[in-house]
């Protein structure tokens, strides 16, 4: 302990002697006896030795001895303050090895769990960096094998040469032909007034002339009370009905506009099966719809309705669907050769779809064009089967025209024609195919008259057979029934 006495005003050394590696320092005692003391610099004590704290302090020597480097911690002594020699609560030795243990708390090394924790914080952020930049796949493919990779799927810029329009032999691509020719398609709505303001059926047209002739099917126009064409370019028009032949399913009508561009209609007796054909129209309303398939087969003798007088069509795997009708067929020189129609279609079956021939269409159109309907246009006024040689052989009938429907305005509704009698002859002459009657009609004028021969089955399977003499009448475009 440090010793309670007046000499302390008198000037004294501490003389520190905690080793070899000791350092001393002198320090000197201020005169004023009030005056707080003077902290010198201690020297380092080492950690493994015990330090020794001399009761009265000597006189330190001229030079100190530089202490030698030590693996342990080294600790800085310093004088104690006088009030704490005054209290004589600590001594020297206690009050310095309390200073070493703090300094050496405050150097311990970090616990085991922290290292492992800041190392396993490392592996994750080296994980999710891992990755991000390689995507999920390269994840997956840790898991479950190299089925999954990082991919991005690249996509070519469009060249910038010019897109080609026509092929090396000078016909339309899909592409080209859909910019060439949809100007001359457009789209028809018609209203009634029991409908309002909406739409009660929509079908396509085909511009036929500049100043606003458009041809489209009988059916599209049937019952319509008014009509709106709408032109590629969202342009409205309101269209008068010019002539219908419902038999044919063809239509004309006309729009107040002048400067339209009107389709190119080509020869549909040159088309080959095979050969690409492109339909445009507005099924389901959405305007300049395209579909392109092959010609499937030509000379189709295909009927609208029962009552409709089969026409040449030509068969195609395009696809048609309800407001197509009315639309046109391209061949790929951009060339109308058909008039598509949904009734056309086959309900049965895919793929499947017929366009009247612009062959066929053409009389008609020119006629309705010119007088509104086909005039001397002849015909008998009755719906039929044909049935073939061989199908009659299979049900043991004669082959010939079974009637399905009979026209009451029609001259031959007067005779004793009925329902289910067969026609085997006309006018001297055996037919059992539609080609056949239309030859013989070709020849004809109305108020011609014609002679028929029936063969009729009677209940108890026996049958009769006799003759009919009738006028032809002229075909104003009526349907036979409703």
């Amino acid at each position: 302990m440090i010793s309670e006495n007046d000499d302390r005003k008198e000037d004294k050394s501490l003389e520190i002697n905690p080793g070899e590696n000791a350092q001393e320092f002198e320090s000197t005692e201020p005169e004023a006896q009030d005056t707080e003391p003077v902290i010198a610099e201690a020297a380092v004590l080492p950690a493994d030795e015990e330090t020794e704290i001399p009761s009265e302090r000597t006189e330190a020597p001229e030079e100190a001895a530089a202490p030698e480097k030590e693996d342990a911690p080294s600790l800085c002594l310093f004088n104690i303050p006088p009030q704490l020699e005054k209290l004589d609560l600590i001594s020297d030795e206690e009050f310095w090895h309390g200073a070493a243990a703090a300094v050496a708390k405050k150097r311990r090394k970090p616990s085991a769990a922290v290292i492992i924790l800041a190392v396993l914080m490392a592996i994750i952020m080296a994980f999710v960096l891992l990755v991000i930049i390689n995507g999920k796949g390269w994840l997956l493919n840790l898991i479950s094998g190299d089925d999954y990779m990082h991919f991005t799927l690249p996509i070519a810029e469009v060249p910038d040469s010019e897109r080609l329009l026509v092929d090396e032999s000078g016909r339309y691509t899909a592409e080209g032909l859909a910019e060439a020719v949809s100007p001359s398609v457009v789209t028809l709505e018609m209203y009634k007034e029991a409908y309002g303001l909406v739409p009660f059926s929509q079908g396509s047209g085909i511009v036929m002339t500049s100043d606003g002739y458009i041809v489209t099917n009988a059916h599209v126009v049937e019952g319509a009370e008014k009509i709106k064409a709408i032109l590629y370019d969202g342009t409205e028009y309101s269209a008068k009905v010019i002539g219908t032949d419902a038999a044919t399913d063809i239509a004309v009508i006309k729009v107040a506009a002048a400067d339209l561009k009107p389709a190119v209609f080509g020869d549909s007796t040159a088309l080959h099966i095979g050969e690409e054909v492109v339909a445009i129209g507005s099924p389901a309303g959405f305007y300049g719809s395209v579909t392109k398939g092959v010609v499937s087969g030509v000379n189709r003798k295909i009927r609208v309705e029962e009552y409709s007088t089969a026409m040449n069509c030509i068969q195609i795997d395009a696809a048609i669907n309800p407001g197509n009708s009315g639309g046109a067929l391209f061949n790929m020189w951009g060339q109308v050769v058909g008039i598509t129609s949904s009734k056309l279609a086959s309900k049965k079956y895919e793929g499947i779809g017929f366009a009247i021939s612009i062959e066929a269409a053409k009389p008609v159109i020119e006629k309705l064009i010119e007088q509104g309907y086909t005039p001397d246009k002849p015909r008998i006024g009755i719906t039929y089967y044909a049935i073939s040689e061989e199908t009659a052989k299979m049900y043991d009938i004669k082959p010939g025209l079974m009637i399905v429907a009979i026209d009451a305005k029609a001259d031959i509704a007067n005779t004793q024609l009925q329902k289910n009698d067969i026609i085997t002859e006309l006018d001297g002459e055996a037919v059992s195919s539609t080609d056949q009657v239309a030859e013989i009609l070709s020849s004809k004028k109305p108020r011609d008259t014609m002679t028929a021969n029936i063969y009729r089955m009677l209940e108890n399977g026996a049958f009769e057979e006799f003759e009919i003499s009738f006028e032809v009448v002229e075909d104003q475009g009526e349907f036979i029934k409703k």
